[in-house]
């Protein structure tokens, strides 16, 4: 039998290797929490970036119209002898069939098409937040009941739901930017509830929640102070992504002309004013459309960079 042969191993020095950078481990850093981690993300994300800016942008022109147009149209009348006119000096956008600037009336509609969305949503999250939290955390009898009732609204389409009670006397009559909200937040809270209640279901018997009930903490002590802060993850970002969605169901309403009242501007009753000269002058319509449309895709875009940093599993690599 021949002898075996000697083979010799090369093994590289520890210190030649890149495993100790890998593998080392800040122990004088405490771990970061899941909104630092999320937050470290985020500000690598251009979709992020973006979406954050131009929400700002918004924001800010909704508060302080004044500050980016000269010209205020709630105090200063339509001039009929500038009907359809191109962009002059001080207009850069022209004028609408009733004479009136293009730039101002997009700018001042901001306020009230955000206004509706924001608040709506504020009011979905309270409804729905609660409902949900309620339902996922208790179950049972509770869980059962609130199900059915979210089943019974979430049956009902947000659009033909408002247009049918908007079509009521009581509220044909009283148009305002908060009986609109009160509408839409009657048919838009099913959604938050599900997701609250999922995100409940999912934390309910988490070992951290189990050792507070040890510990003497109540049933309610415990749903406030430790599930519910830990379920805020795919709520914001369903919220988010909800608050576009308010936006355009005001400016659907005001278009279908049981919206906003016309004395009130917003982008809805540019657009549904600009459709009678369509054809002869787009523009009045075209540019609130771009301010709608870019307002709601910056929330999208801020929900999607939202939930790529708050889901582990749905985290971009």
């Amino acid at each position: 039998m021949p002898a075996p042969r000697h083979i010799e191993h090369f093994v590289a020095d520890f210190s030649e290797t890149p495993l100790q950078a890998t593998d080392k481990v800040k122990e004088d850093q405490a771990p970061l929490s899941l909104w630092a981690e999320a937050w470290r993300n985020l500000r690598k994300q251009p979709l992020f970036l973006i979406s954050a800016f131009l929400i700002l942008v918004v924001v800010a022109v909704s508060l302080f119209p004044g500050l980016f147009s000269g010209i205020d149209p709630t105090s200063e009348a339509c001039q009929l002898a500038n009907s359809d006119g191109g962009p002059t000096g001080g207009h850069p956008l022209g004028f609408t069939q009733q004479g009136c600037d293009v730039y101002a009336r997009v700018i001042y509609g901001t306020r009230s098409s955000v206004t509706v969305g924001l608040f709506t949503t504020i009011g979905v999250l309270v409804i729905g937040g609660i409902m949900g939290a309620l339902a996922g955390y208790y179950g049972g009898w509770v869980d059962a009941v609130l199900a059915r009732i979210n089943d019974i609204f979430f049956a009902l389409p947000l659009i033909l739901g408002a247009i049918v009670v908007m079509q009521l006397p009581m509220f044909r009559s009283n148009r305002t930017a908060w009986t609109l909200v009160l509408i839409l937040m009657a048919f838009g809270w099913p959604q938050i509830a599900r997701i609250t209640r999922g995100a409940v279901i999912e934390v309910r018997n988490a070992d951290f929640v189990t050792a507070a009930r040890s510990l003497g903490v109540s049933k309610f002590g415990a749903l406030m102070r430790h599930v519910m802060p830990n379920s805020l993850a795919p709520i914001i970002v369903v919220a988010t992504i909800s608050l576009g969605t308010f936006i355009v169901a005001e400016s659907t309403l005001s278009f279908l002309g049981i919206g906003l009242p016309p004395s009130v501007m917003s982008w809805g009753n540019d657009i549904q004013a600009a459709q009678a000269s369509l054809r002869s002058n787009p523009m009045p319509l075209l540019y609130p459309a771009i301010a709608l449309s870019i307002t709601v895709l910056s929330f999208i875009m801020l929900g999607d960079a939202l939930r790529d940093a708050l889901d582990p599993k749905a985290r971009k690599r």
